[in-house]
């Protein structure tokens, strides 16, 4: 049998030799970025005799695997071989296909797939097969072949989807890290006008630009083109119609890649119809969603309830849809590049609003459940799923706010995530949304009434008592016109609250036992209610009573261990601290401290876990570790504009800070304790954490038995917020 001949060099390569055997494509730009990725892949390669880079369209499938495949070229002996076939609409030509990039000929009668066979048998050679999406299941047939009868051969695959042979390794490609992604725009947009660079002017424009586009090198490119007419700033703007502004790619690229639409529609054509079609409902979500979501929503005509789970995989395996665990659990998510093609044919079927429909119901029944499930040992899972389902619970409230008729729908549920704005640290947020939804006309019915004493609570927190005081007594009055108890005993609550944080200690404590009888009467018991009796308990340690404090708060503590709730519990825990502190006894405090900061930070709570440092700092400072001390006060420095007012502004919460500063500036001196107070500001979050978690009291001096001074003493006092006057709704009469 004679055997083919082989040329050499290749057609596809006049430039190969014998030190480089292979028609690998010269690169006609830098490569840029995707070093994890080309080491990852290296590695896989050592491993297994198949791999396939998987990944949606645009993300550079192709550019790396031909990339990694000329690094690691001198390996194979018979060269690095790479066949193009996304042109092919055939698959009886696949066969053919492969012998032409090989460059082979072979003038016989017999099948190529023969000629494929003994060329590859006795030969170590690695070979690229690229855009084989349309034809899998021939391709699949082909490359079993090949690899059970060549075993010198190595294939990497790079496609939309696996082929889902035995001893495939599978390495699903990602966009671009943010500084890859900035690194190709900028080295692109030089390459269309040299004159571009990277300065402070454009940087974060040129940021926000890669992050938009999801790091997608084909579409930096095309935005990159687009620099010969426009500025980075208006391609930005520009970047609402991305499917009409990211076209015009060079000459010599692939045609599926000369425009993102059709990079996308690449994959859309492959889809069945039933996957097309949940692709177009998917759209509805942003950014992250799980199954039960997608069922629930996505489910209608043509598409069954109990079917979407296979439907769903089969785009999961198109790299259409993308998974991602996290503490939330497993979830889901589209590029945004993805989900917007999908809008499209969403709307062209008529389908949007009646799935945004679904979609905001969906999530409203969601954050009800989750404002129920925070009152139990289900309080770490709730903050996980409220946080990942963040961005479509913004798009459910800017759903019901486009809708005439149904801002109340909006109130109900920036209202119902109170525990997300105040107990994960979400205050700014929670204030913007609050403010929005309550400028919209509706009825004061019990959904406008919790917004409002919502917004009320946020404002407090945030330090602004003229807000606070404004739509708590908007609450307060409709409440009492209305008959609605429940919001009526919030108002009164959350007045306290302001009285607390505002120095009026005698208010307070008239206010807040005032609303812990009316959640009584109401058989209310939330985090809410135990939030008020911690309250109470710190107006009352204010008043000089620490051992009152403390009773009140093992109270609290009990409740929370027979619920399981730790928010609640962390501020407890501070109140305690405070109370040991003022009794002598900082080991105890710090203990408790450690807990309360602990608990904090797992809810990113910023609030609680500032609170903590503060009084750590003195801890510290008690003793006997002035330097420290200083440390912990400048971090908390640095994470209190993220919250609001420092220490609320307030005389009594400021004390242990006052009293710390004393302490540290007398054992330092003010040249030292400054320098401290700046180390400290340089910390971010984590590390002012993990560094007060960490430093415990050992071989420190001696501390007092008690505090050199009572820490609780009188304190001057504030205004009262009972005479300020009201921007909503008059003055408080409260």
């Amino acid at each position: 049998m004679r055997r083919p001949q082989r040329s050499r060099p290749s057609p596809h390569d006049p430039s190969a030799s014998a030190d480089a055997l292979g028609n690998l494509p010269a690169e006609l730009n830098r490569f840029v970025g995707r070093k994890d990725e080309l080491a990852a892949l290296g590695r896989l390669l050592n491993e297994s005799r198949l791999v396939t880079v998987v990944g949606v369209g645009g993300v550079g499938k192709t550019r790396c695997a031909a990339k990694i495949a000329k690094l690691l070229e001198k390996r194979y002996c018979d060269g690095v071989w790479m066949a193009e076939l996304s042109a092919l609409h055939d698959p009886e030509l696949l066969d053919h296909a492969l012998v032409d990039a090989l460059g082979l000929t072979d003038h016989t009668g017999r099948p190529p797939r023969t000629t494929l066979l003994e060329h590859l048998a006795g030969r170590q050679l690695l070979l690229v097969i690229d855009g084989f999406e349309h034809f899998v299941d021939a391709c699949a047939e082909l490359v079993r072949e090949l690899l059970r009868r060549a075993p010198g051969l190595r294939v990497m695959a790079a496609g939309r989807l696996p082929l889902e042979l035995d001893g495939e390794v599978t390495f699903p490609l990602a966009p671009m890290t943010d500084e890859d992604a900035m690194l190709l725009f900028e080295e692109r947009a030089a390459a269309v006008r040299p004159e571009f660079r990277l300065t402070d002017h454009n940087r974060a424009t040129a940021r926000e630009l890669c992050h938009r586009l999801d790091g997608i090198p084909l579409a930096l490119e095309l935005a990159a083109g687009r620099l010969r007419a426009l500025s980075t700033e208006q391609v930005l703007q520009r970047l609402d119609d991305r499917f009409r502004l990211l076209t015009g790619s060079s000459r010599s690229a692939l045609a599926r890649h000369q425009t993102l639409r059709t990079a996308i529609g690449w994959s859309h054509e492959l889809c069945a119809p039933e996957q097309r079609l949940l692709w177009a409902r998917l759209s509805v979500f942003a950014g992250q969603f799980d199954l039960e979501a997608v069922e629930y929503i996505c489910s209608g005509a043509d598409l069954s309830a109990e079917s979407v789970l296979d439907v769903l995989s089969g785009l999961l395996t198109q790299s259409v849809v993308l998974r991602e665990d996290s503490a939330a659990g497993t979830r889901y998510r589209m590029l945004d590049t993805v989900r917007e093609y999908g809008a499209e044919w969403l709307a062209a079927a008529g389908g949007t609003d009646r799935l945004r429909r679904r979609h905001r119901d969906w999530f409203l029944g969601l954050a009800t459940m989750c404002e129920l499930d925070w009152f139990s040992p289900r309080q770490d899972e709730v903050a996980a799923r409220v946080e990942s389902e963040l961005p479509n619970l913004r798009r459910a409230m800017e759903y019901s706010l486009e809708n005439a008729g149904e801002a109340h729908l909006a109130q109900y549920l920036a209202g119902t995530l109170w525990f997300l704005w105040v107990g994960c640290g979400r205050l700014s947020e929670g204030r913007h949304w609050l403010d929005h939804v309550l400028e919209e006309e509706s009825p004061y019915d019990s959904a406008r009434l919790k917004a409002l004493w919502v917004l009320g609570h946020v404002a407090v927190l945030q330090g602004d008592p003229v807000g606070a005081v404004s739509a708590l007594q908007e609450c307060r009055d409709e409440a009492d016109r209305a008959g609605d108890s429940t919001a009526l005993a919030y108002a009164v609550h959350r007045m306290g609250c302001l009285a607390l944080l505002t120095d009026d200690m005698v208010r307070a404590q008239e206010l807040l036992g005032d609303a812990l009888g009316r959640y009584r009467e109401l058989g209310e018991l939330n985090s809410n209610v135990l939030m008020a009796q911690i309250e109470l308990a710190m107006a009352v340690g204010f008043h000089g009573d620490p051992d009152g404090a403390a009773a009140i708060c093992e109270e609290v503590r009990e409740i929370c261990e027979d619920h399981g709730e730790r928010w609640a519990l962390s501020y407890a825990l501070y109140v305690l601290a405070f109370a040991a502190l003022q009794r002598g006894g900082p080991d105890r405090a710090r203990e408790l401290l450690g807990e309360c900061l602990s608990i904090g930070h797992t809810f990113h709570d910023l609030l609680g876990s500032v609170l903590a440092l503060e009084l750590l700092a003195l801890v510290t400072a008690v003793e006997g570790d002035a330097a420290e001390a200083a440390v912990l006060q400048g971090a908390a420095d640095r994470i209190w504009p993220s919250v609001g007012l420092p220490l609320f502004g307030s005389a009594y919460y400021g004390q242990p800070r006052v009293r710390c500063e004393e302490l540290a500036r007398r054992e330092l001196g003010d040249g030292p304790y400054e320098s401290g107070l700046r180390a400290g500001g340089q910390l971010d979050l984590d590390a002012a954490v993990a560094r007060a978690l960490g430093n415990g009291p050992a071989n420190r001096a001696q501390p007092p038995s008690r505090l050199p001074g009572p820490l609780l003493g009188p304190a001057k006092k504030r205004r009262p917020a009972a005479s300020r006057t009201s921007g909503r709704g008059g003055p408080e009469r409260c």
